[in-house]
């Protein structure tokens, strides 16, 4: 090989290697783009991601407190039932103080083999009526 050949070699692989440094460096540069491409993707998923989940997070909450109260707002009287409930039992109560003075204590039973309706009477009071028929209920 001459040195006229062994320049031109010389030369040739210059070029060459100079061909492989910019095609190297053109595609490392493409794969860095590419990277930066797929991080910027990964972000955005990772802050789509994080959308849903603060949603889905914060819908979980608003039902943990809404769905208790609506069942305690069903569950439970209102202030006027609750004013209603007060004066009905306050009328039960009267008139239960008023059948217990009227015989409310009269101890009934049915008697005999018939299952006669009977009632316990005050053996010591006094009897009452044209026939003396009428007795004295016990405890009144």
């Amino acid at each position: 090989m001459s040195s006229e050949e062994a320049g031109l070699v010389r030369e040739l692989e210059h070029v060459v290697r100079e061909e492989v440094r910019a095609a190297f460096i053109e595609e490392f540069e493409a794969l860095g783009r590419a990277g930066r491409h797929a991080a910027e993707a990964l972000d955005a998923v990772r802050h789509v991601a994080s959308l849903r989940l603060a949603l889905w997070a914060s819908l979980v909450v608003v039902c943990c407190c809404v769905i208790p109260l609506a069942i305690v707002r069903m569950a439970l009287p209102t202030h006027a039932e609750l004013s209603r409930l007060r004066r009905e039992r306050d009328t039960l109560e009267a008139r239960v103080a008023e059948l217990s003075e009227r015989g409310g204590h009269i101890d009934l039973r049915r008697c005999g083999a018939d299952g006669r309706l009977c009632v316990r009477v005050e053996r010591a009071a006094p009897r009452y009526g044209a026939d003396g028929d009428y007795y004295v209920l016990k405890g009144y």
